[in-house]
């Protein structure tokens, strides 16, 4: 090839490439959605605020159905191209929540899905707007991660509208509920390695605020999760007012009537993990659960729990994570909690789920709180299970003497009131650099380390020391 057919070559591949990474703008919303199914899009949509509403889906303008595993899902804006850019920043969408009512024939329905890989989807603002009260047929999801390869980042999501709203998990959490349930989660990650940076999530919904499901790999990085709390004595207080709550006698999923004394999320997990989903990669359908998860940087507010992976598989890795306000912080089973942060204000900073579960070590430093202590489990951490290396820090000057760190025995919650609570830990290597007291139970055994609050042991072979920090 002669110097000038390569010049020319250079420069066709040149104008190439710049086509396809040409930036395109759009005025509105329905200008973008014909961009969502192609490939090597890069779009930007013009700043303002944009509303949906229960018209615009009935003429067809944000109508679309994915159906995975015989799950058929409306969705309003369906990502299904590859490797596009999309920018939103200075955008907001308001969706209104009638349109969570208004499509009986859909079992699910999601705001936003991506479908296609290698995707990136920056700086929106997505609002639910209308009461808490407007709930879906069956279920709803702001956004949903499937495909392989994408970002979602710098996202900032209000979700609101479900049923039962006010009272957390205190009449079901699906299966068998006292009052039927239609839930309204934010943020479902599934697919190969789909990221979440940078988002941000109001939660004011009974229902997941970010969760996986069928993720392999799936990264969340960044991100700040905020739901509310309310006190059992303040949903109590509705007896005698005609109220939902009041109509079932307050007579919990759990098998007897609500316990004052405690705090609960209005919502359910800040970030969890489930060991069941249904996901699809390039049009074919896995069932399967989550495989290693890791959580960087994230902050969990006033939700039924912070970080749970209990049930994903691999390696789960979280790190420079804070839970504040949640009813229980950090519980991932077998895996590593690195350089994180928890209160103890509502809950314990630290738990178990299983007396199978080993492996865990965690790096957790307790932080203070203001205003009064809500904690009605007890428990400043909760230990069961075997083989955990667990490190507690203290950034508090005079922990609360009432909240224990409970090695074996009772895993009391609030949905655990009336059963036997008799769980083992054994070989547990505790550094308790806390003042917190130490509750070594008799279903404890080889429990080893140092401890700066008071021990009580009544278990076998321990050999947990006391040493006072001043």
């Amino acid at each position: 090839m002669t110097h000038k057919l390569k010049y020319f070559a250079f420069i066709l591949l040149l104008l190439f490439s710049m086509a396809i990474y040409a930036q395109t703008k759009v005025e509105t919303l329905a200008e973008l959605v014909p961009y969502l199914s192609q490939d090597n899009a890069n779009v930007v949509l013009k700043e303002g605020t944009y509303t949906i509403t229960v018209n615009n889906i009935k003429n067809g303008t944000f109508k679309f159905h994915t159906t995975i595993d015989n799950h058929e899902a409306l969705v309003l804006l369906l990502f299904s191209g590859n490797n596009s850019v999309y920018d939103f920043t200075g955008v907001t969408v308001n969706v209104e929540t009638e349109v969570l009512t208004a499509f009986k024939e859909y079992n699910e329905f999601y705001e936003l899905q991506v479908v296609g890989n290698n995707n990136v989807i920056k700086n929106l603002t997505l609002v639910d707007v209308g009461s808490v009260y407007d709930h879906p047929t069956r279920r709803a999801c702001n956004v949903v991660m499937d495909g392989a390869g994408n970002r979602i980042e710098g996202l900032h999501l209000s979700t609101k509208g479900s049923y039962p709203y006010g009272y957390g998990e205190t009449f079901g959490k699906g299966g068998n509920n006292v009052i039927n349930h239609f839930k309204h989660s934010a943020f479902l990650i599934r697919g190969y390695k789909n990221h979440a940076k940078n988002c941000t999530i109001i939660h004011r919904s009974y229902g997941h605020a970010m969760f996986m499901q069928a993720a392999d790999e799936p990264l969340i990085e960044g991100c700040y999760i905020e739901g509310t709390m309310r006190s059992t004595d303040d949903m109590l207080a509705e007896t005698g007012t005609g109220s939902d709550g009041d109509k079932a006698g307050f007579m919990t999923y759990f098998g007897y009537k609500l316990p004052a004394g405690y705090m609960m999320s209005l919502g359910e997990g800040g970030i969890r993990a489930y060991n069941g989903g249904e996901t699809i990669i390039d049009g074919v359908v896995y069932n399967r659960g989550t495989s290693n998860p890791t959580i960087i940087n994230c902050t969990v507010k006033n939700m039924r729990a912070g970080v749970t992976l209990t049930h994903a598989t691999g390696k789960k890795y979280v790190s420079g994570t804070a839970t504040i306000g949640c009813e229980r912080g950090f519980c991932i089973g077998t895996g590593d909690i690195v350089d994180s942060y928890a209160d103890t204000q509502y809950g314990p900073a630290l738990g178990v789920d299983y007396v199978n579960d080993s492996g865990t070590n965690a790096d957790i430093t307790l932080l203070p709180y203001e205003g009064k202590s809500y904690n009605g489990s007890g428990h400043a951490a909760i230990i069961i299970g075997s083989d955990h290396k667990i490190t507690l820090r203290s950034a508090v000057p005079n922990p609360d003497q009432n909240l224990k760190i409970q090695v074996g025995g009772d895993n009391r919650t609030i949905g655990l009131l009336k059963r036997d609570e008799n769980y083992p830990a054994s070989h547990i290597k505790l550094n308790n650099l806390t003042e917190y007291p130490v509750v070594l139970d008799e279903n404890s055994n080889n429990t080893t380390g140092v401890s700066a609050g008071k021990v009580s042991d009544d278990g076998q072979n321990n050999h947990l020391f006391y040493k006072a920090m001043h």
